[in-house]
Formats: structure tokens, sequence, C-alpha cells
């Protein structure tokens, strides 16, 4: 149970202790565990979206406070290397020069852009969920896809970009049926999310599992492997990506 003690301690902003060494073996049950965290942090942004609502705001209000649900409950960390990886893959020259700008910590005009389309895009869609009796199970499966996408930027093969930090611990961990499973799963549970349009949820997970192999590839190649910004990134992508498929034609 060392790598779900120290997923949630990662992931989340619970008080669970992690395991007294983190070392790889560690690290790599730790990415496996997270999409059991995204199921945590999905339920939570789907019981503020609903009860939102159900208290009379505004929808597009009521979507934001659902964004801003997970974005608490993880310290901002996947949107912190959401706006670090826009950065880096803004900017020219060498990787060593991309990395130095991620590890600045400043937020440049990529990453303010990249932030506005991203937070504004699911702050939208579930408004237009939360419009309609069977959206909240959508918002749970985007979290959770959000979260198998680790596993495949820490697929076998991708070496770290870096000799130290988190993509060093989690690099060339992850065999590559790890995350086909996963979301195989979301895919399969996904049929339901959209009952008058079966293919709309497996669609949606498609989509989304693309979007973060697009972006793991690219991220490979400018960065030379992977950071725990690109896992960050990669986690936001899916899970926008999710939530405007699934929440096309229902508004």
């Amino acid at each position: 149970m060392n790598g779900l003690r120290l997923a949630l301690s990662w992931l989340t902003v619970l008080p669970v202790p992690g395991p007294r060494a983190i070392d790889r073996r560690a690290a790599a049950a730790a990415i496996r565990w997270a999409p059991v965290v995204g199921v945590l942090l999905g339920a939570v942004s789907a019981a503020v979206l609903t009860g939102a609502t159900a208290l009379g705001v505004p929808p597009l209000a009521a979507g934001l406070l659902a964004v801003a649900t997970p974005a608490l409950l993880t310290r901002g960390m996947h949107l912190d290397g959401l706006a670090d990886t826009a950065d880096g893959l803004g900017c020219y020259g060498p990787p060593e020069r991309a990395l130095a700008l991620m590890r600045d910590g400043g937020a440049g005009p990529f990453a303010v852009v990249t932030l506005l389309l991203v937070l504004g895009l699911q702050a939208a869609t579930l408004a237009a969920l939360v419009a309609v009796p069977s959206g909240w199970p959508g918002v749970v499966l985007a979290v959770v896809a959000g979260r198998v996408a680790f596993a495949w930027c820490c697929r076998r093969g991708v070496p770290a970009a870096r000799p130290q930090g988190l993509g060093a611990l989690v690099a060339d961990s992850q065999p590559w049926w790890v995350p086909a499973l996963g979301w195989l799963a979301l895919a399969t549970a996904a049929v339901v999310v959209v009952p008058s349009r079966p293919w709309q949820g497996p669609l949606a997970v498609a989509l989304g599992a693309g979007a973060v192999m697009v972006l793991s590839g690219h991220t490979a190649r400018r960065f030379g492997g992977v950071t725990g910004d690109v896992l960050g990134a990669a986690a936001e992508l899916a899970t926008t990506v999710m939530l405007v498929t699934l929440a096309a034609g229902r508004s």
C-alpha cells in the first residue's frame, strides 16, 4: 500500500503520511495508483458542481467552483505543470534553455494564455454538463483520465529530461499496457455517460488519450524526456479534451 499512500501524499493535500523511503519502486507504484486518487478528486468536484447548482448558483459560476476544487485539493500542481510546459514549448533554443525556463517558476505569456483557455473550457463545459441529469459521472471520468495520463507519460522508453526531480523518479517505469488498461476501463465505463449516444463517452476517452500521446511524444522530443511538469500538463489536457467532447451537443 506504499504506492497508494505516496499517491495520496503527492497528489492531494490530504494529511496522509507517505512511505519513509521514496525510491523508484514506490514512485512507480504511486503512478499506477493515481487513477484511484482521480476518482476521489472527481467525486468531490462533481459534488461541488451539483451542490452549487442545487443552491441556485449560476451554471458557469458553479463550473468555476468545480474547477477550483481539484486545484485546491492538489495545491494547483497540475496547473503549475501545465503553465511551465506551455512556456517551455513556446520558447526557442535547445532543450536546456526550455528546461531552465520551466524551472524559473515565473509565468510567461504562453503560460497565461494556456491557463486562461484551459480553465475557461473546463468551467464552460462543466456548466453544460450540470444542465443534464446524467452529467456528473462524466466529470469523475474526466478527472480520472487525467491521472491515467501519468502512466503513458512515464512509459518504458521515455527517459527523464533531468537527472533530478519527479520526472527522474517515475520516468521509464510503466509498461505500455498499464495506461492501455486504464483507458480501456474508462472507455467501457463511459458507454453509459451519455445514454442517448453511447458512443460519445468512449470517443471522449479516445480523444483524450490521443491528445496525451501527442503531447508526450512532442515533449519527449523537445525536452529530451519527461518532467514532472509534463505530467501536470498531460493531466489537464486529458481532462479538458474529455469534458469538451462529453459536453458537445448536451447544452
